[in-house]
């Protein structure tokens, strides 16, 4: 099998230490090399000008970003650093020196709202660089990431957007800087000396750290050395056919310390995994679409998880769900069923291979539903159901399909439209969603099965799941797509408390309460899964705290928690594919890399 290849924050960023480090490969000085110029960047930086508080940016759905450049030799990798916040378009503003002029760029940036313009030493012998600055901060939002001398910073008394200096010229300095525009590192110093009429000793803001930080192991107190066998984990996964390809990321103490990508998208090896690939989360979509809804409405005094089914849906009045409590669903403890019939309950004349006004439901490439089957068939399937086993713990779909048609009945909003728009987009979540196939290519999403039984197609960017794809791709336990990043996002959001980039997404006792352990007869707790206190399942790895809460996903993903060690793991993987494979399972894959993760910061540095 061919090695394995780490993806950079960015594949032009020739900085050795970043790469040995980061990517768990080479000695620990290097990473300790890195630390010591970030810890130099860091007492080099100043925040000027920023009265408005415009720095950290927030609000960040609402922004339209480009970050121009003309001279920075670290330009790659200081764009690249803020598409991890979210998305980012780049321009060499050095294109515009020539034959296409100053007044082009600024036409080119017409839709922008938030201009991010790096600058050196050199650009201020241009003075066209200087005019277009003056006329760009009157009508938009313009940051000056600044790195050279203090002559620079003295000619740049005319402005007033912020500006970030740093007399430190490096490549990790540069990274620095780019973080610190998004809060993903703090900026702690002023200046030391009199610059100019408008800087003057002592002037500055401070501001703090409020999102993820990109960095390597050592700054977190962790040899990289000891993440090697992280690799090693991986590579048997793909050796042993567990799965295609694999994303791996780690989160410790707020800093993403390892994120590498593995194998292929398939076992074709044409198209390698990289760190940005859209996963199908699968039941994580239960905690990271369904909970969270759930957790913010609860917030708002709108839904009580003590109240009953019947007191938000009026259709089970006159069923056995009627008095199911909310907490119960969330347990699954409520006695329903796993889940109903789906692909194989279907009748040739439910669905089409051409979309209509008749089939509308698009479940995958040729293959639309007839209108309200969900409303005619699915609904009142699960509403005529059984209830057998109340008060057990039986895991079961149907649980959040209820919580689905709770919250939506409550927000009179789909849920996919409402996770959008009050999650992902404000956290700068940048694929999570559902129906990705509407906003990005089928070649950037990492696909599933092939099913040749049901739906006659390969699976990508379509739900895996069948009762998801059924209900149109949009459902309560599964149909949610993302990266890692994304999911490290969300979660360390709520590592922090219900709390992200300046933002209380969601209380932090809800939070507590949420991921506690509810349950006297089983580990869960609302909606999240939980370590298992049964010593002999590992669950979810033998070194993970009694702290932990999180999920699993039947397409091969997870995401822990771990509050004890501020940690928040993901793995994402497409284990089905091409066919429903158990490798992963019985090699123990997920949790042993875990483990490797635990064993890292007890042994440290």
């Amino acid at each position: 099998m061919k090695k394995s290849k780490c993806r950079l924050l960015t594949p032009v960023l020739l900085v050795f230490v970043l790469f040995n480090s980061a990517c768990a490969q080479g000695p620990s000085a290097s990473g300790v090399a890195y630390v010591n110029e970030e810890k130099l960047a860091e007492q080099s930086t100043v925040l000027l000008n920023n009265a408005a508080y415009l720095i950290p940016l927030q609000n960040l759905d609402q922004l339209k970003v480009a970050s121009i450049h003309f001279s920075s030799p670290y330009a790659a990798g200081f764009d690249s650093l803020l598409n991890k916040y979210t998305s980012v378009a780049t321009f060499n503003g050095s294109n515009y020196l020539g034959p296409k002029s100053m007044d082009n760029l600024s036409a080119d940036l017409k839709w922008y709202n938030t201009l991010i313009v790096q600058l050196t030493d050199a650009d201020f012998n241009n003075s066209q660089i200087i005019d277009f600055i003056n006329t760009n901060q009157k009508v938009k939002n313009v940051v000056i990431a600044l790195s050279g001398n203090s002559n620079s910073l003295a000619k740049l008394n005319y402005v007033t957007v912020p500006v970030i200096w740093t007399e430190r010229v490096s490549p990790v300095a540069a990274l620095w800087s780019a973080q610190a525009i998004f809060g993903g590192v703090a900026i702690t110093q002023k200046l030391k000396n009199n610059i100019s009429y408008a800087y003057k000793t002592n002037m500055g803001f401070v501001t703090t750290k409020s999102r993820l930080q990109y960095t390597v192991p050592e700054d977190a107190g962790i040899n990289a050395n000891n993440l090697t066998e992280i690799d090693n984990i991986a590579n048997e996964a793909m050796r042993e056919r567990a799965t295609p390809g694999c994303v791996v990321l780690v989160v410790k103490d707020g800093k993403v310390i390892f994120n590498k990508a593995y194998g292929y998208h398939t076992y074709d090896k044409t198209m390698p995994d990289k760190l940005n690939d859209i996963f199908d989360l699968a039941s994580m979509t239960k905690i990271s679409a369904t909970t969270m809804e759930t957790m913010q409405l609860v917030d708002q005094g709108k839904l009580n998880v003590d109240s009953t089914v019947g007191a938000y849906l009026p259709i089970t009045h006159n069923t056995n769900k009627s008095g199911l409590l909310v907490r119960e669903l969330l347990e699954h403890q409520a006695g329903l069923i796993p889940d109903i019939p789906t692909l194989e309950a279907i009748k040739s004349a439910d669905k089409s291979t051409d979309s209509s006004a008749a089939y509308p439901t698009k479940v995958n490439e040729r293959y639309y539903l007839r209108k309200d089957y969900f409303k005619d068939v699915m609904w009142p399937e699960m509403l005529n159901s059984t209830l057998k086993t109340r008060g057990q713990y039986v895991y079961s779909d149907l649980s959040m399909c209820y919580m689905q048609q709770i919250i939506e009945t409550i927000t009179q909003t789909p849920e996919n439209v409402y996770t959008q728009q009050q999650f992902y987009n404000p956290l700068g979540m940048q694929t999570a969603g559902f129906l990705p196939l509407y906003r990005f290519p089928a070649s950037r999403i990492i696909p599933t099965e092939d099913d040749q039984v049901y739906r006659h197609a390969l699976l990508d960017g379509y739900v895996h799941d069948p009762t998801a794809a059924l209900m149109g791709g949009v459902a309560g336990h599964a149909g949610l797509f993302a990266s890692a990043n994304d999911v490290a996002i969300l979660y360390q959001m709520v590592l922090n408390g219900g709390s992200y980039g300046g933002v209380q997404y969601i209380k932090p006792a809800t939070v507590a309460q949420f991921t506690a352990k509810q349950s006297p007869v089983s580990r869960r707790g609302l909606g999240f899964d939980r370590w298992d206190p049964d010593l002999d399942h590992h669950y979810p790895s033998k070194l993970a705290s009694d702290q932990t809460y999180g999920h699993t996903g039947f397409t091969g993903t997870c995401v822990w928690v771990d509050p004890k060690y501020n940690l928040v793991y993901v793995f994402l993987s497409n284990r089905v594919h091409p066919n429903l494979g158990s490798k992963l399972s019985s090699l123990n894959i997920r949790p042993r890399i875990q483990d490797v993760v635990y064993e890292a910061i007890q042994k440290g540095m």
